[in-house]
Order: C-alpha cells, then structure tokens, then sequence
C-alpha cells in the first residue's frame, strides 16, 4: 500500500462560531460606552474641558449632551441659563407695575434688571419709595434660589448735584446701589458673599443724555444676575459684608 503524502484534512463547520462570538463581544462594548457617554454631566464635563483648554490655549471643544443626544457648545448652554433665569424674573414681576419701569435685558455678562429711580427714590434721594419694596421683594424670590453672584449698579444722567449729602454723582449712585443692596441682605438674607456694589454716575447711559425723557431712563439702579465665564471671583472684603467697587 502506498502511503498517504500527507493528512487527511477535515472542515470546522463550527469555525463561524467564533466570528459570531466576536462580532458579539464587539457590540456589547459598543453598547456599554454608549450608555456611559449618556450619563455624562454635561455641565461639569464643559466646565473641566474649558479649564484644560484654558491651561493648555486650545479651543473650547464642543459637550455633547447624551439625554438630548444634541451638540452643546459652552456658550449655547450658557445662553440657556441666561433665558431660564430671563423667564423666571418675567414671571415673579408680573405685577401691576406702570409700563416701561421695570426692564430685563440679557447679554455675555448675565441677566440684568433695570430699575427706573421713578420706581425706587425720588429725585436727588437715596431713600426708598413704598413702590420701590414690590419689585424688590417680588426680585428676591428668584434671586434667593439662584448661585450666581450678583452686582448692584447705580447710575444717574449728567446732570451735576451738589447736596450735603451727595457731592456728587458718584455719591449719589453708590449710595443708591448700597441701599438696594442692604435692603435684599436684611430683609431677605441674600448671601453677601454674592454681592457687590457699584456706583457708575453718568458714565454708564442706557442713551445719550439729549432729552428729559433719556435722562429719565438713564437714572437707574441695575441688578445684574453674573453668568458664565464673567461670573464674578471671590475677593477679600476686608472685615466689610459687602464688596464695595468704585468706577471712578
């Protein structure tokens, strides 16, 4: 008998087996980094990437958002914030206040409110009108459910005043921002480590000071609700319950 050249060779019909195994294995890893991504916290995840890009100067890197499965770059979340907080100062005003006294506006610093001097003091004074306490009461319900720091500012028009109590303008606005601000500390705990305090004079218009009406306009206190990348930094106070910033 001749002997064979070489061995029989015989098919693995169960070779597939371990292709399906694979494909298997695959799949289940796939689906596991898919749940994990979906439960990122988006915020935190932009606020670390931010900070790393910030250290090594790239740019801002896109948060993808897994319970919307949306693209959410920082700024698109933090002009979120700023019309949450826009719809939650709209609905705590609504109140029976006369037209045009009480404006919201928001931009890259936050969610400010702007506060006519006919609402809060009369002409040339610091001291509060009864009609000024509904919008600031009505104002804190948001405030004290917010982190955000908040700043206080006082504007005047152009108009000079010299008074025993107010040299000037700049008196004038820092002290009618103080008030505000100890009226929201005392009466309704606002943390004052949020706060600080800010007197413009006349150098901050809302329009040009060419009529009474403008100047009208211009005479204002502004609460400003700090958002994002400007929200205000911590600062020694100096023994003071308040952070007092002068413009001048």
């Amino acid at each position: 008998m001749k002997k064979r050249s070489r061995h029989e060779e015989y098919d693995n019909h169960e070779r597939w087996l371990l292709t399906y195994a694979d494909l298997i294995t695959l799949l289940l890893g796939l689906f596991v980094i898919l749940y994990a991504m979906s439960k990122v916290d988006a915020g935190k995840y932009a606020e670390m990437i931010s900070a790393l890009s910030g250290v090594f100067g790239g740019p801002k890197p896109s948060v993808v958002t897994g319970n919307a499965g949306v693209v959410n770059t920082p700024a698109a979340m933090l002009r979120s914030e700023r019309e949450h907080i826009e719809e939650e100062l709209k609905r705590a005003l609504q109140l029976n206040l006369p037209k045009g006294l009480v404006t919201i506006t928001n931009d890259e610093r936050g969610v400010t409110v702007h506060i006519l001097e006919e609402m809060l003091f009369a002409s040339g004074s610091a001291e509060f009108k009864l009609s000024s306490f509904a919008v600031l009461d009505s104002l804190a319900g948001v405030l004290k459910k917010l982190d955000n720091d908040l700043r206080v500012e006082g504007h005047t028009d152009d108009m000079p005043i010299h008074t025993p109590l107010f040299p000037s303008n700049w008196h004038l606005s820092v002290t009618r921002s103080m008030n505000a601000v100890y009226y929201l500390i005392e009466k309704h705990r606002i943390d004052p480590e949020r706060v600080s305090v800010v007197g413009y004079s006349e150098y901050k218009p809302l329009v040009p000071n060419t009529s009474a009406e403008n100047r009208a306009r211009n005479r204002r206190v502004d609460i400003v609700i700090i958002t994002g990348s400007t929200h205000d930094k911590k600062v020694s106070k100096n023994g003071q319950n308040a952070r007092v910033q002068s413009t001048m």
